[in-house]
């Protein structure tokens, strides 16, 4: 008799008056809504404006959804379209069945697009959310939970998660709990990429390449205790195969990306500094797009040329602005102007007041 196991929910549908939530699509949207949380208080602190992450997010998330079905869909085809199975079934999200690799792959295009309309470059945006997705995920997966599946091989351990419906090819007893391990596994890569981020100062998507990689680690060796139906090739489960081609993919990647491109990225979104959108270029340095604050050089020329108005040249003559204020007057003697009366008198100051 098992001492201790952790017991499953009866119904993964809880009603709230004639409104049903179900426990899969509850902790999907919990995990979309931390991982913004979280991405958005990096992307700050890497100099990026608040509410950016989010503006991104609308497109990320929905292609993320839908890719993660495709794959689902595509890779167990044979619960949706073989005999006896309803097709229909392959739209209801709600029931399980979200292949991480789909909504990765897709997600990012989603990404893609959203930097792209707002000129961020989509690594540094990748290495912002990369903790956020992996604590996403780590929430996510209590979804299997409510919908008992994606367990492990049978075990009497304490920590052992009870089964107890027998529809879909489902036993009932106690297997390992493998949406638990995977679960704490996404909580620890989150972890590590925020201590590397922090220790090696990761850019131009190496933290976000990190997360792939960690995620993948853990991933092969859960995916191999699974025992729900799956494609085998050569042994092993297709996404065992998966996850060790993403997980070279990745790790080639940091070692080619940290050679070529070292360092982070100075600047991650454009005009997050000064407060001024991207395409704001109306103000000047010195003074605004109206003109004020004019830079010394642009004063007008009678202030700029006053001493000349009083002061002779080396020739005895008057000065520029003598010229050109008196183009009427007789030209003045060989002898300074100061010579003619003491300095300080009227005609002295009215000399001025001509200029």
């Amino acid at each position: 008799m098992e001492l201790a196991y952790i017991p499953s929910p009866s119904s993964g549908v809880l009603y709230l008056g004639p409104v049903p939530l179900r426990g899969y699509a509850f902790c999907i949207i919990i995990g979309v809504f931390v991982a913004v949380w979280l991405g958005n208080k990096r992307w700050i602190a890497r100099g990026g404006r608040a509410g950016t992450v989010a503006d991104i997010a609308v497109w990320a998330v929905p292609f993320g959804l839908v890719g993660g079905r495709l794959y689902h869909v595509v890779t167990d085809y044979q619960l949706y379209f073989s005999e006896g199975r309803d097709w229909v079934d392959a739209f209801k999200i709600w029931e399980g069945g979200l292949g991480i690799w789909g909504a990765i792959a897709l997600g990012a295009l989603g990404a893609w697009i959203g930097c792209r309309r707002r000129g961020i470059p989509l690594p540094a945006y990748a290495d912002a959310i990369a903790p956020g997705i992996a604590i996403a995920q780590a929430i996510g997966r209590w979804g299997n939970w409510f919908n008992q599946e994606l367990y492990g091989r049978a075990t009497d351990l304490p920590w052992a998660v009870e089964i107890t419906r027998s529809s879909d090819g489902r036993m009932p007893g106690t297997y390992h709990p493998t949406f638990l391990y995977e679960s704490l596994w996404c909580v620890g890569v989150a972890l590590l990429v925020i201590w590397a981020d922090r220790r090696f100062t990761l850019g131009h998507g190496r933290a976000f390449a990190l997360y792939v990689a960690g995620y993948c680690a853990g991933r092969f060796w859960i995916e191999y205790m699974r025992v729900d139906e799956a494609h085998h090739i050569l042994g092993l489960r297709l996404n065992n195969w998966t996850a060790l081609l993403v997980f070279l993919l990745a790790v080639l990647y940091i070692v080619l990306s940290a050679r070529r491109r070292p360092g982070r990225e100075a600047v991650v979104e454009p005009g997050a500094g000064d407060g001024e959108g991207p395409a704001d270029d109306t103000k000047k340095p010195g003074g605004d797009a109206t003109g004020k604050d004019a830079p010394a050089e642009d004063a007008p020329a009678e202030d700029v040329t006053t001493d000349d108005a009083t002061d002779p040249d080396d020739a005895g003559k008057p000065g520029k602005l003598d010229k050109a204020g008196k183009p009427d007057e007789p030209e003045a003697s060989g002898e300074p102007e100061d010579a003619e009366e003491p300095e300080g008198s009227k005609d002295g100051a009215g000399s001025a007041r001509k200029g």
